[in-house]
């Protein structure tokens, strides 16, 4: 028995902007989507056209607040070939929460709060 990865899932309140910041921001693109018969929830997958990993974004009609993302420190992590460009990039986008530069890392905050790291290619 084998297990591989298919996605990560990621709950946002606003669809639209979170579509619209995951491609301006990361380059992700939709690769299908869901919606319910009743309309209580979308699924959205993204994908980078690289991997066969996907980001899941579930938006929630019912959800009337931002999400609560407490004391858990979870993040998604991105590898760019160009992290000096995607530096700049960020920085012009007034997205980025946190930088290392010992560990030659920083991360980004997507509008939900969620954090997403992004790390030079070896």
């Amino acid at each position: 028995m084998r297990f591989k990865f298919a996605h990560n899932n990621l709950n946002v309140l606003d669809l639209d902007k979170s579509l619209a910041f995951y491609k301006e921001a990361l380059g992700l693109k939709e690769t299908r989507r869901k919606k319910a018969e009743d309309g209580s929830f979308i699924l959205i997958y993204l994908g980078d056209n690289e991997t066969s990993h996907l980001l899941e974004l579930t938006w929630l009609r019912d959800m009337d607040r931002p999400y609560e993302l407490g004391d858990n420190e979870i993040h998604l992590a991105f590898t760019t070939d160009d992290y000096a460009a995607a530096y700049e990039k960020h920085k012009q986008m007034g997205c980025i929460c946190y930088e290392n530069p010992d560990m030659g890392i920083y991360f980004i905050a997507d509008p939900d709060g969620y954090w997403l790291e992004i790390v030079p290619e070896k």
